[in-house]
């Protein structure tokens, strides 16, 4: 029978880690928990000679300032619609992409694409919109070209805003599909093999052990990744976005989300007040979406984060 450590022992037989997880922890605890008291601000009219704390109350006058836009239902539709792509789309290319390189047998072959896969990871966005430039520019862009060389006619791509979303969905696989492959590659590879080997003795090809053995042992690292993401649904990749679309007016009714919608009113009012608001309204709403996809997910998957 096995007896539970007490706490000191715990402690002390696991030292290494807790050690390997402490600056986690520490980092955690300075820029999520530390702040927390600053969200006075959102009910707050602040101005720097008062303070956070002494500034004058205002309750939920800051609000009106999203709430009461004509642009708000629009604006928090994009940012819904295009992180709902963002999470589907990689659930499916990290997913199959891990799937393809586990069933690689060259082993340099298999480096060479992940390796290729996992580069654009380390770009930045600023360079990552200088690549599409030169891929939808109207009159240098490799796009217009090619489709000029094939009788077609040329589009211009940064005054029609309907193409975006789905090249602003292209982007972003781009360069998270590495990053997340790495992640299932490393749930693939703690897989007991011994499933492989019986489901090989009873006659099953590849495809039927990629369907019954590794498809469902990889769900519950696919539905704790998609719950992470959830959390995040209602903050739009703020760096991503305004870096590729900047203050293109013509492509902001499909492509502004909440984050640069309040970077932009901001540079115009200065009003830290707002922007707190508008803060505090998608953590209470990623909270609540997380709470909702984990009680689903406990309900009808048995896998649960909390």
């Amino acid at each position: 029978m096995r007896h539970k450590l007490s706490r000191p022992g715990e402690l002390r037989r696991n030292r290494e880690l807790y050690l390997m997880a402490l600056p986690g922890m520490i980092f955690l605890l300075m820029f999520s928990y530390l702040p927390m008291p600053g969200l006075i601000l959102a009910f707050n009219n602040y101005n720097f000679q008062d303070g956070i704390f002494r500034s004058p109350w205002v309750g939920f006058k800051n609000f009106d300032f999203f709430f009461g836009s004509d642009k708000a239902g629009s604006i928090t539709f994009n940012t819904l619609y295009l992180n709902g792509l963002f999470i589907i789309f990689s659930l499916i290319t990290q997913m199959g992409s891990a799937i393809f390189l586990n069933e690689i047998r060259i082993k340099k072959f298999k480096s060479l694409v992940q390796s290729v896969q996992f580069l654009p990871y380390f770009l930045s966005w600023i360079v990552i919109s200088s690549l599409l430039f030169s891929l939808f520019s109207s009159e240098l862009g490799s796009v217009n070209r090619i489709l000029s060389a094939l009788g077609g006619e040329p589009v211009s791509w940064y005054s029609h805003s309907e193409y975006w979303r789905f090249i602003l969905v292209g982007a972003y696989l781009w360069k998270w599909t590495g990053y997340g492959t790495v992640i299932y590659l490393a749930a693939i590879a703690g897989i007991d093999g011994e499933y492989y080997e019986a489901a090989r003795i009873d006659g099953a090809g590849r495809l039927q052990q990629m369907t019954r053995i590794t498809i469902p042992l990889l769900t519950p690292t696919a539905i704790i990744l998609t719950l992470l993401a959830v959390g995040r649904i209602f903050y739009g990749d703020f760096g991503m976005i305004y870096s590729i679309i900047k203050d293109n007016g013509l492509l902001l009714r499909t492509t502004e989300v909440i984050d640069t919608y309040v970077y932009r009113s901001m540079r115009m009012s200065g009003d830290i007040s707002f922007a707190s608001a508008v803060g505090l309204y998608q953590s209470l709403a990623g909270f609540l979406l997380v709470g909702l996809t984990n009680w689903l997910s406990k309900r009808y998957q048995g896998i649960s984060l909390f």
